[in-house]
């Protein structure tokens, strides 16, 4: 009855117009006229998040490996935690909700790194994010007149726009529960240093694909079934996935096109190491050749995510070719974007597998808040915030 509930306002918020266009268009197919009626609904903030989360917990209750909590406080305040209410983390019960019966005093560490962590998650937001969107909205606006060079410069910024605006939030989510004395899971880890889609997926929007992993995936039969029934599965979950960010075919492209591309890897059986479990500095010339290609297909996959109609996705892809090279090409607009994605991922490398802005010595720990922060507040004040792209979710 939980899971109905749940489901049936998830669907009735997010999915009802969606499917009465939807039909209305099949029997337009079909010879015959359509007149559908949708409502003028107002999608609640946050509610794929929330959803997800109190469904893991009565799952995970009527599987017995969770006691259902007799406490009606803390389970409200479980589902609705401010922190991450809105854009995750999806949190489990398991962990948060024991965190709400301890005694907390304030840990100077904790707090410590909660700052650092929001201050990483604001300029990911401010520096990365809105900075690349001044460059991509204009491109994906007007992708029939843009040259080629400038769409595929949009399609790799739109990449850098929501790395930084959604890990960015959930940085800023993860530090701010810090301060209160709550641990949340760590929702991304460098993702575009994958060398391959399933190690992007290990990295990207943790929290979402291991609640698929262990909510649709495993109780599919996961991969102890045979290969076609795998194949189905994995289908399945990322279709799911897609469905999951939005109600447009778009998201369901998007979601077929990163099954397509994460069979591959299944099918060969590889599962790889993190890179930052090493501790090379410099990566080899193989490495950096998986990352690109890895990178290039992501990014590929996001024109579907961030388009407007399918068609959109195949005209902006398809001008890359046809539309002319470089006419009205201007390389000073991308000074700034490329400038910020660049200390980005300087920084994120040289910080893989550790914490991020920890300076060992103290001079240039507090040189490095400090640029950090003045580089947050220059952009703050000079350019016009962009909301948070998975507030819509």
């Amino acid at each position: 009855m939980s899971l109905l509930f749940n489901l049936g306002l998830l669907a009735f918020f997010k999915y009802f117009n969606f499917f009465i266009d939807s039909a209305a268009e099949f029997i337009t197919l079909l010879g015959f006229q359509a007149h559908p009626s949708t409502l003028n609904l107002i999608l609640p903030v946050g509610i794929s998040f929330y959803t997800f989360q109190t469904m893991s917990y009565t799952i995970d209750v009527y599987r017995g490996k969770l006691e259902p909590t007799k406490d009606p406080i803390a389970f409200f305040t479980y589902v609705a935690f401010f922190p991450q209410l809105v854009a995750g983390p999806i949190e489990r019960a398991s962990n948060l909700l024991p965190q709400f019966f301890k005694k907390r005093e304030f840990q100077y560490q904790q707090g410590s790194d909660g700052m650092k962590l929001i201050l990483w998650g604001l300029f990911k937001k401010m520096v990365i994010a809105d900075n690349c969107a001044l460059v991509v909205n204009p491109i994906f606006d007007n992708y029939q007149s843009a040259s080629g060079l400038e769409l595929i410069m949009g399609a790799i910024l739109f990449a850098f726009q929501i790395y930084g605006d959604f890990s960015g939030y959930s940085d800023i989510a993860i530090g701010t529960a810090k301060l209160f004395g709550f641990e949340l899971m760590t929702n991304f880890r460098t993702p575009y240093f994958s060398r391959d889609i399933a190690e992007f997926w290990r990295r990207w929007h943790i929290s979402l694909s291991t609640w698929f992993r262990d909510y649709v995936y495993i109780p599919l039969g996961g991969s102890r079934v045979s290969t076609a029934k795998a194949i189905r599965n994995i289908f399945i979950v990322f279709l799911v996935s897609g469905f999951w960010h939005g109600a447009n075919w778009t998201f369901i492209a998007w979601g077929g096109i990163h099954a397509a591309l994460f069979i591959p890897v299944f099918l060969v059986g590889k599962n790889r190491a993190y890179l930052d479990e090493g501790d090379h500095l410099i990566p080899s010339f193989r490495e950096v050749l998986q990352m690109a290609l890895t990178f290039s297909l992501v990014t590929i996959a996001w024109v579907f995510f961030r388009a407007e109609s399918i068609t959109v996705a195949v005209g902006y892809l398809s001008g890359i070719l046809t539309n002319p090279w470089s006419d009205g090409f201007r390389l000073s607009l991308f000074y700034l974007p490329i400038g910020a994605v660049g200390m980005l991922l300087g920084i994120e490398w040289i910080f893989k597998g550790k914490q991020i802005l920890s300076f060992q010595f103290p001079a240039v720990r507090y040189a490095g808040y400090a640029g950090v922060a003045f580089t947050i507040l220059f952009f703050g004040a000079f350019f016009n915030p962009q909301d948070f792209i998975y507030f819509q979710f």
